[in-house]
């Protein structure tokens, strides 16, 4: 019993983490209905920038974070207006090229950049385990558990109850009303794809604590996809949800089927689980279906 607890605390912390970096994902697609694969390529460009702003420009941990989430939410508006802009509307086979080709584009250019890059947090900081109801946990897993559900519970708060929040949730429901009710589309999409940028820098600061740094981080973004598919497409309430669930899947199958089915398993259980579920609800846990009039 104590080896399950153990293994399911560990795919609860993970999935805080999932949280957050899929609720990047799906602001984004909500707003805008395009999907942004190069997330993962986003999140390794913003805790390379905190790194580069703390190692090489010699700021503090705080000047270099802030470094860091300027230099992505530029990247991301100036992604809106140049090309993201172009693409609402349009199939979505055109949004997933574009935005892979970007990724791939930032990771080539990236790994000759930035080789050598140190991580904004050093990966043994708070490394000792602490010891809570019994329970052995990684200190350093803790904090980043902890400070990922602030980031989702305040992304929750603004999507809620900001006026920004409000005019995006006006957007996503009914853009031509919007629209006629004198919101600017262009301004609020700007800042949505601007906060998506800033979350995934804290996303990439975090992930690097835990895992460690590199351009193999980059993968995230697509391993965060069961995720935003199993919550639905446009629920948050469904996303937070589903990257717990991914979390407990991973932990679980890995602590208990790696050894009868082979070392892995549990880094593709979650997508097998995926493949199940779309048999029996196509739009996820949460997701609505698309009402259309014939």
């Amino acid at each position: 019993m104590a080896y399950f607890v153990a293994l399911a605390l560990d795919g609860v912390l993970a999935g805080t983490i999932y949280a957050l970096i899929a609720l990047a994902f799906v602001l984004v697609y909500k707003a805008s209905r395009v999907m942004n694969f190069a997330l993962g390529e986003w999140m390794v460009l913003g805790a390379v920038l905190a790194g580069v702003g703390s190692q090489s420009l010699q700021l503090g941990t705080v000047a270099a974070l802030a470094f860091a989430v300027a230099g992505l939410a530029a990247l991301a508006a100036g992604f809106y207006w140049l090309v993201a802009r172009r693409l609402v509307a349009r199939p979505a086979i055109a949004a997933i090229m574009v935005t892979l080709g970007l990724g791939m584009a930032m990771r080539g250019v990236g790994l000759l950049a930035f080789a050598g890059a140190q991580p904004l947090v050093p990966p043994d900081l708070f490394g000792q385990p602490v010891s809570i109801a019994g329970l052995t946990i990684v200190a350093g897993k803790l904090a980043t558990a902890i400070v990922a559900s602030l980031g989702v519970a305040l992304i929750g708060a603004f999507w809620r109850y900001s006026r920004t929040g409000v005019a995006l949730r006006a957007i996503a429901d009914d853009p031509q009303a919007a629209m006629a009710s004198g919101i600017d589309l262009d301004r609020q999409l700007a800042v949505v794809w601007s906060l998506a940028g800033m979350v995934a820098v804290i996303a990439g600061v975090l992930w690097s604590w835990v895992v460690g740094g590199g351009f193999g981080v980059a993968m995230i973004g697509l391993k965060v996809f069961p995720v935003v598919i199993l919550g639905g497409l446009d629920s948050i309430l469904g996303t937070i949800v589903a990257a717990i669930l991914v979390g407990l899947l991973e932990t679980l199958g890995a602590g208990y089927l790696d050894r009868f089915l082979g070392s892995g398993f549990g880094a593709i259980a979650p997508y097998i689980a995926l493949l199940a579920l779309l048999m029996v609800r196509p739009y996820g846990l949460f997701g609505q279906a698309r009402v259309e009039r014939v």
